[in-house]
């Protein structure tokens, strides 16, 4: 599996789920079981490499912004969420965090921001297809430490100065 197949199923999957993460995460789960275990390997080993992508500083301070707040692990289920929001968006939020308040239409944080359950698809894909759990992906190890320079998240000015676009969208200027 290449990336533009990686990014059709995270694309396709997020269309037919008109947006709910957890539905995504069924539908990537159905789609999954259809191909090969080595695809479905294949599509975990693209997953795992942009979730390590997006452990970064500055993205996790977008992440606070957009949820108001955003522990260790919710800034997991958020990495999940962004690269099922599919390669423009995720790219996008990559190359400039700020971005997000243009590349969003929507975001209820009720709903968005989470999706835990995709970081997992793959896995129980695997499972259905094999009887086995998922064998070591051979990636190198996931990084200690946030990519980029710390941030004090709990400084709402440095964050309104940050992410000025997300700042005035999100959190009312």
């Amino acid at each position: 599996m290449d990336e533009t197949e990686f990014w059709a199923l995270v694309d396709g999957a997020r269309e037919d789920a008109e947006g709910d993460p957890e539905e995504q995460a069924d539908l990537l789960v159905e789609r999954l079981v259809l191909l090969d275990p080595e695809a479905v390997l294949d599509f975990a080993r693209h997953f795992e490499a942009r979730y390590q992508r997006a452990y970064r500083w500055d993205l996790w301070g977008a992440a606070w912004v957009l949820l108001d707040g955003a522990s260790d692990d919710a800034f997991d289920f958020f990495r999940c969420w962004l690269i099922g929001q599919g390669r423009e968006v995720f790219e996008g939020a990559l190359h400039d965090p700020d971005a997000l308040a243009e590349l969003l239409d929507d975001f209820d944080e009720e709903i968005d921001g989470d999706a835990e359950d995709l970081g997992y698809a793959a896995d129980e894909a695997y499972e259905q297809l094999t009887g086995l759990v998922m064998p070591d992906l051979g990636l190198p190890p996931a990084p200690e430490e946030p990519e980029g320079t710390p941030l004090d998240f709990e400084n709402e000015a440095l964050l309104a100065t940050r992410y000025p676009r997300l700042w005035e969208r999100f959190r009312g200027g």
